[in-house]
């Protein structure tokens, strides 16, 4: 299980602006819609993307160190799945630094 981290304003929170930072790419945005979908190896994602490998593999990186996926390797293959809390963790982050709420139906 990833870790969890709480948001705390102007903070630094290191583990927050590694989730940010990947979120920011389109690709990364796409790797993970696709893992929402099921869990999928590295060859099976990177077959989804006009990309080289090497850049590929940059953005698995990338979102393994922000939490957002985790990797299950067996022999030569690597299975990656989606760390939905972290995700809902960000998220929950980003309405309370803008102070969003959800409005109820009237």
């Amino acid at each position: 299980m990833g870790a969890i981290f709480r948001y705390i304003p102007n903070e630094g929170n290191t583990e927050i602006n590694n989730v940010y930072r990947a979120l920011a790419d389109p690709t990364r945005r796409r790797v993970l819609a696709l893992l929402r979908e099921r869990d999928m190896t590295a060859g099976e994602l990177a077959a989804q993307f006009d990309q080289a490998w090497p850049t590929m593999s940059g953005h698995f990186n990338v979102l393994r160190e922000a939490d957002l996926i985790a990797a299950d390797k067996v022999g030569t293959t690597i299975t990656y799945h989606l760390n939905l809390s972290v995700l809902e963790e960000a998220m929950a982050a980003l309405l309370e630094t803008f102070k969003i709420t959800s409005k109820e139906p009237a």
